[in-house]
């Protein structure tokens, strides 16, 4: 059974995924290929031609294309109902929702078919399935997490078709809906819209209100306003945020997902990099109301399964706020939890392909990992250089570990490109700049001279599964770094360069067999520091994508002031570094 899941029908980080008998043998983002962060407005057409040619199969050879996105009901749902009356203030939107709210869906299909021609497929003997967005999210957490027991499924999104927030349980390999919520009572659009506020771009600065809230008094502004949950109900009040139309803020002709009225209480926008008062606070005040109500949420409606088997999936952008899966985890009751590690809407690729196959008695394995897009030989990556316009200096080495682990103990940043490039936002020791945490200000370094991004974020620690349970204190799975932990006070001693204001951390934590050579680097670096753990950030640059080729990294290299690059067993270095 081969199922092909392609993602993208919200206009922003199209994917592909593809299941053989029940194993995702190939999933990636279209934004690593077309170098277009998001790839906005675009099909997944480079990551499908991808995920077929990795799998030596021809589209004859699909049994099925998922898509995750479905036409709604006007009767038989409350979602465009609600929408409408939610909206009453712009009537153009109520009524469409009303009398055309399956417009989008059929744009969507109709895009998705013409990706499909030019992928070769025949249409008319391809089978499209299409899936609930927000069914996809829940498919993409429940089925790729291996529980077997009964387990209470979350998702917090900004939208999909209409619906925000999913709350379910998974029993059996089904899938039970308990209640959805409906635009524009989205919590995850709440926090969307304060990003904006605070000067970021929505679906890519969250991370950045997050990382900004620990500086942050969450008791000196009160965020209650902008929205409550009572009575088994999430309501936003759309005076201040989740606003459409003439209730926008606008700004050098752009409209903000926010009103005047939210200028009116908190002042001016934020701009620049600055993490300054009084928004550093705001922040703060964000972050805590989004925990509060999602936990208030959660228990409400899942409480009950919790206490009977403490499993949790999670998935939807919401699940990438690792300050929330912090409280989750944290809860006594809770046993495990598994955030979908491409938790936003390129998993849900992955998500509609699961739900595909399982309705068609193929059960899916477990997603043990993210090494899952395109990998490159020696002599392929000799060919990138020998062609590059900079000329590049390379050397084939032996021992990569170890030579590696010797740079980064000497103070050396370190791009580091090996084996199958992540699916998902967080580069996890595929396409990785490298640090040694030890070593005092090379997280600095790396913000100023290589990143370019603002130097109040964290960097993040990838660490030997022998060293978590002493560093993070717990024995909770961290395989993609989707939760924060509390470090042990020694180890913020120890590896301050990867320890956050609020003396947390982002974790990975690594088995060996999941990727054997960043293992063994690690491995290197606790014989020569006594710590396990490396400093490791994603192989990009500000406002670009994750590299996904062996030329993309060398553009990179040389756009920065990065000084070492080790590309499988080929290091490349600049003039005047000693080789």
């Amino acid at each position: 059974m081969k199922i092909l899941g392609l993602s993208g029908a919200l206009g922003h980080d199209p994917s592909a995924a593809l299941y053989i008998d029940g194993t995702l043998v190939a999933a990636a983002e279209e934004e690593r290929f077309v170098r277009d962060k998001h790839a906005k407005n675009r099909m997944p057409y480079e990551s499908a031609k991808f995920c077929l040619q990795w799998a030596g199969i021809r589209p004859h050879e699909v049994d099925a294309v998922a898509i995750p996105y479905a036409p709604i009901p006007l009767f038989g749902s409350p979602a465009r109902w609600h929408y409408a009356r939610r909206y009453w203030y712009a009537p153009d939107r109520a009524l469409d929702a009303i009398f055309a709210g399956n417009r989008r869906f059929h744009r969507y299909q109709k895009r998705i078919e013409w990706c499909l021609q030019q992928l070769g497929f025949d249409l008319g003997k391809t089978e499209i399935v299409p899936v609930e967005h927000h069914l996809a999210h829940a498919a993409s957490a429940y089925h790729c997490s291996g529980f077997r027991d009964k387990t209470a499924i979350l998702c917090i999104d900004g939208k999909g078709e209409y619906a925000t927030t999913f709350f379910g349980y998974g029993e059996n390999g089904v899938i039970h809906k308990i209640k959805e919520f409906y635009d524009p009572d989205s919590l995850a659009g709440v926090y969307g819209a304060i990003t904006e506020y605070l000067g970021f771009e929505m679906l890519d600065g969250e991370y950045k209100v997050m990382g900004m809230a620990p500086y942050g008094d969450p008791t000196r502004y009160d965020f209650s306003r902008l929205a409550r949950f009572e009575d088994g109900e999430l309501v936003v009040n759309t005076d201040y945020v989740n606003v459409v139309g003439l209730r926008r803020y606008k700004e050098k002709g752009k409209g903000y997902y926010f009103s005047p009225k939210l200028i009116e209480w908190l002042g001016p926008r934020r701009e620049g990099d600055v993490a300054d008062e009084p928004y550093i606070h705001y922040a703060a005040s964000m972050q805590a109301l989004f925990e509060r109500l999602a936990l208030e949420m959660m228990e409400y409606y899942l409480g009950d399964v919790i206490r009977e088997t403490g499993l949790i999936a999670f998935a939807g952008g919401g699940a990438l706020n690792v300050k929330l899966n912090q409280k989750i985890v944290a809860r006594p009751d809770v046993k495990e939890l598994f955030v979908q590690p491409a938790a936003g809407d390129a998993g849900t690729a992955v998500g509609a392909a699961a739900y595909v196959s399982m309705q068609r008695g193929v059960p899916v394995e477990k997603m043990e990992h993210v090494y899952l897009g395109p990998a490159y030989t020696n002599e392929e990556i000799i060919a990138a250089c020998a062609k590059h316009p900079a000329r590049p200096r390379w050397q084939k080495i032996d021992d990569v570990p170890v030579r590696v682990a010797r740079l980064l103990t000497d103070g050396h940043p370190v791009a580091w490109f090996q084996g199958r490039m992540e699916f998902g936002p967080r580069a996890l020791g595929g396409r990785s700049i490298l640090g040694c945490p030890s070593v005092p200000g090379i997280a600095d370094r790396i913000n100023a001279q290589i990143k370019f991004r603002e130097r109040w974020r964290p960097f993040c620690p990838s660490m030997l599964d022998t060293v978590a349970p002493q560093m993070l204190q717990s024995h909770h799975p961290a395989p993609f770094m989707t939760i924060t932990f509390e470090v042990a006070p020694e180890w913020r001693q120890r590896v301050p360069e990867v320890v956050h204001e609020d003396g947390t951390a982002r974790a990975q934590v690594l088995r060996r067999e999941q990727h054997p050579r960043y293992y063994d680097l690690m491995r290197e670096l606790e014989k020569l520091t006594g710590n396990g753990v490396v400093l490791n950030t994603s192989l990009n640059r500000r406002g670009e994508p994750m590299v996904c080729s062996p030329s993309d990294a060398l553009d990179m290299f040389f756009g920065s002031d990065l000084q070492y690059l080790v590309m499988e067993d080929i290091l490349v270095t600049k003039e005047g570094v000693p080789q």
